[in-house]
């Protein structure tokens, strides 16, 4: 069946059709608890996630990994295709420790798949990994064969460091990726901030504060000098925040600390920006001469900028949805994903394409139940026309 051929309505009976499987879905994924830095456990959760993608007739590629959870990819579609894939991006890995399931679990507020659901990561975002299983199933049922790529990710929460490489090479080869993060309420997400990390470490003199205080040149007085400098270089007009959230120095109070740290977060709304940011952070100097003070980090993740191909697509999504019977906004958030990387390559992005709910990494991460149909349509028929 050819894309013209395809009518939202067309898809979107195909998907309701289709929606008692994309509940029982979430649920295995949500019960495979799968926080970041547990392989074992992410890898377990990717083992289900395989499963249910062959039951969708995906083919699962694994890239192995020592450190963190297998990187699945997972393809439809013909390999020798002249068209390009649709890269479908989302990620397995969670926030919640191990054992988050006996304090949070599953629960249906109204029972029998309706109202809202509660569990960590529902939101966050296996219910958006099943609605694209979902379309999937729709599409291959509607003999929509395009070239489609779905890749999950085993430690997004964590900032990607082994799957970016993996996501970036494969966004290469597609003609668009969209992102199967949490929408912004009903929005889609057409922006998002680079996020970057800089730990600040000073060094002084220890002595007693009794004994040698004239001996003494502090890390801690010195490092909250330092962070007073770091607050400031915060600056709404060019979308630019900065906050030093962690911080820690010293041994005890009667010594006069040696030793003072912080780790500060970065958001910035526009990739040139960048360099300014690195050059604030290498400029910093101790007013103590005797005190010493060493940068490291930086950004990670490269802000998704709200360009052309964003928007061409989001136009698209939003004609869709109105096709659908539910209007579709655009919105722009101060968080990372790992759509950023794929939007700083110039390949069209749209992110927020998952679930609808509240409470990402909060205790009452939720979804809505009555939103996974028609936002899995708005997903299949993206992909369909794309």
């Amino acid at each position: 069946m050819s894309k013209m051929q395809v009518t939202s309505d067309i898809v979107g009976l195909v998907v309701d059709d289709h929606a008692a499987w994309t509940l029982p879905a979430t649920r295995r994924l949500v019960e495979a608890e799968s926080p970041s830095d547990d392989k074992a456990a992410v890898d377990a959760c990717g083992r289900v996630a395989a499963e249910l993608a062959e039951e969708c007739d995906g083919r699962v590629k694994r890239h192995r990994q020592r450190e963190f959870g297998d990187v699945l990819e997972v393809h439809w579609g013909s390999a020798r295709s002249s068209s390009k894939p649709v890269l479908l991006l989302g990620h397995l890995d969670t926030v919640w420790p191990l054992g988050t399931l006996a304090k949070m679990p599953w629960r249906d507020k109204a029972g029998k798949g309706g109202g809202t659901i509660w569990g960590p990561g529902v939101l966050d975002m296996k219910a958006g990994v099943a609605m694209a299983l979902t379309a999937m199933r729709a599409l291959g049922e509607l003999g929509i064969k395009r070239p489609v790529t779905l890749l999950l990710n085993s430690e997004e929460e964590i900032g990607s460091p082994v799957s970016r490489a993996i996501t970036e090479k494969l966004a290469r080869d597609s003609a668009a990726v969209l992102v199967l993060e949490p929408a912004q309420g009903l929005a889609c997400k057409t922006a998002r901030k680079g996020v970057g990390q800089y730990r600040v470490e000073v060094t002084g003199v220890a002595a007693h504060a009794g004994v040698d205080f004239e001996r003494g040149h502090s890390a801690v007085l010195e490092l909250a000098r330092l962070l007073e400098k770091i607050a400031a270089f915060t600056d709404p007009r060019v979308g630019r925040t900065v906050n030093p959230g962690l911080i820690g120095g010293g041994t005890r109070s009667n010594v006069i600390a040696d030793h003072a740290w912080a780790e500060v977060d970065v958001r910035i709304a526009k990739a040139s920006d960048a360099t300014k940011v690195e050059r604030l952070f290498r400029g910093l100097k101790c007013e103590d001469k005797r005190c010493s003070v060493k940068i490291s980090g930086g950004l990670n993740r490269p802000p998704m900028e709200r360009r052309a191909g964003t928007v061409r697509l989001y136009k698209q999504a939003r004609t869709i949805a109105k096709e659908l019977g539910f209007a579709l906004d655009e919105a722009a958030t101060g968080g990372g994903s790992d759509g950023n990387f794929t939007a700083a390559l110039g390949v069209p992005t749209l992110d927020g394409l998952g679930a609808v709910g509240e409470g990402a990494h909060a205790a009452h991460e939720h979804i809505v139940v009555k939103h996974l149909v028609p936002r899995t349509a708005l997903l299949a028929g993206l992909i369909a026309s794309i």
